[in-house]
């Protein structure tokens, strides 16, 4: 009886431990929960095409969540998820070395730098706005300028429900929880 008293004041007290340390700690916690890896390529990237670092890694982590060598149902490959034909678009017009499909799928630096120049030419398309370039980032450049010129979204964080695209709305929506995220955990990024 006096062992299994001992034992429930054993757990409570580890369970107490636990739990002040989660609440004090929810840096610690948060850090864990939305993690960014890859962050020199990021920051290389970031850098390189004008961009915020914090938008390059909460589009990893809608797309990919890091996970290298992914491919999508539609084809999408790597951790920026990129159309082959599109990567394809973006090598040519960058002046980039070759690039195959394989080495879009498993290299997360190239996949990055291919990523960011892409992110940075949807800003330039849609005069910076952050928003409707994370919209074409998903649904097409195409399809966003129909959408802004045929007044059905203006390009807004507060209209982003009037987006048509169902999936393009939750992606935007994701992104931009990430981005936000991220900016509160790593200020110095």
């Amino acid at each position: 009886m006096k062992r299994v008293r001992m034992k429930k004041r054993y757990a409570l007290v580890l369970v107490l431990g636990l739990l002040a340390i989660l609440f004090l700690k929810s840096d610690w916690l948060a850090e864990w929960m939305y993690p960014i890896y890859y962050k020199e390529d990021i920051r290389a990237s970031a850098s390189n095409y004008d961009l915020e670092p914090h938008l390059i890694a909460a589009i990893i982590r809608a797309e990919s969540n890091y996970v290298t060598g992914r491919e999508s149902k539609k084809g999408a490959l790597g951790l920026m998820q990129i159309m082959p034909d599109t990567a394809h678009w973006v090598v040519e017009r960058a002046g980039f070395a070759k690039v195959d499909d394989d080495i879009l799928r498993h290299r997360a630096d190239v996949s990055i730098e291919v990523g960011a120049w892409y992110l940075n030419s949807l800003h330039a398309q849609f005069e910076q706005n952050p928003v409707a370039a994370v919209a074409a980032y998903n649904a097409g450049p195409g399809n966003v300028r129909k959408w802004l010129d045929g007044g059905s979204w203006d390009g807004s964080m507060n209209s982003v429900g009037d987006i048509p695209f169902g999936e393009t709305r939750h992606y935007v929506q994701r992104v931009f929880y990430y981005y936000n995220k991220y900016k509160d955990l790593y200020p110095r990024f």
